[in-house]
């Protein structure tokens, strides 16, 4: 089926980026479509933090607020638990239409069209190939300082990590614990300079394998290894491998860093005409709720001002 009443934006992804920026639009008089896939990376958390008004908010209850507070708008349509299959653009029209998108659950059910398409999409976690890990994640083990490490503060802390920023992500944790433990598990990813200088900083590095992970109800305990050694621990961090999921970008080439971000102004434009981005996909950083929230709101007001053709104030 094809719906040819194009929407004036289309935003991919329903994360606090997404809905910040249908809010803003929907409040602006533009007639908005969500796709969200209902599936976000912080699903296992049982709170965050750091967000104003909403310290403490289960994340799913944040989402499922600002859903109820865009009811309120006609023009904002949300639909959840399907995906943009593929999204394509296209020689706009009389209607100004520059995108087709498929949509559906897992396969394309319907085509829709917009003017302006913004990715809200965020980052694919993976993380680290350590025994009954998930059992603990979003529990006691975190991968946010920022958001997490105020109630772990001055605990017997854990980093289990195998990328190359290990050692630096160390170093940050450790404002918050004087007995901090770096996890390598088996990855040669700290170098035998920043073992010493985190030695220097109170800060023990273990390089062999982790076997286990030993705790009761989402409460971590101890930390075995391979060696046989076992290190109590209450709690601590985990280093994920992040990516963005544009698979679906189907002919649209839009330029990305290194680290596979989308590349953008500062105002969240891509360089392909139409398109924008705003939140983890777009800007690394800090990964918390509240500064995607704010990037959405930010990339809805250019969008609206450049659909009218007036320079957004900076």
């Amino acid at each position: 089926m094809n719906e040819r009443a194009p929407y004036d934006v289309l935003i991919v992804g329903g994360g606090p980026a997404g809905l910040s920026a249908a809010l803003n639009l929907g409040r602006s008089l533009v007639r908005v479509l969500v796709v969200d896939a209902d599936r976000p990376r912080n699903a296992a958390t049982l709170s965050s933090h750091g967000f104003l008004t909403r310290d403490g908010v289960p994340p799913h209850e944040l989402r499922r607020i600002a859903r109820e507070e865009l009811a309120a708008y006609p023009n904002v349509e949300i639909r959840s638990r399907v995906r943009v299959a593929a999204l394509r653009s296209t020689d706009a029209g009389a209607d100004g239409a520059r995108f087709d998108a498929e949509v559906g659950r897992r396969e394309p059910e319907t085509t829709v069209s917009a003017r302006s398409v913004l990715l809200a999409t965020g980052l694919r976690e993976t993380l680290p190939d350590v025994p009954n890990l998930r059992g603990f994640y979003g529990m006691s083990l975190f991968s946010c300082a920022a958001c997490d490490a105020w109630e772990l503060q001055g605990r017997r802390l854990a980093l289990i990590g195998e990328s190359a920023d290990l050692a630096s992500r160390a170093r940050l944790i450790g404002r918050w614990t004087e007995t901090l433990t770096v996890f390598t598990n088996g990855a040669d990813v700290v170098t035998a300079a920043e073992e010493a200088e985190l030695a220097v900083a109170g800060i023990t590095v273990l390089r062999h394998p982790i076997v286990e992970l030993v705790g009761d109800r989402g409460r971590l305990e101890a930390i075995r290894l391979a060696d046989g050694a076992t290190i109590a621990v209450d709690g601590g961090f985990v280093r994920p491998e992040w990516e963005t999921e544009l698979s679906f970008l189907d002919g649209i080439a839009p330029t990305l860093d290194d680290a596979g971000h989308l590349v953008t102004d500062r105002s969240g434009r891509t360089d392909v005409p139409g398109l924008y981005a705003a939140g983890d996909a777009a800007t690394p950083g800090p990964q918390q709720l509240i500064v995607a929230a704010g990037a959405g709101a930010r990339v809805a007001a250019v969008i609206v001002h450049d659909t009218i053709g007036v320079a957004t104030a900076h």
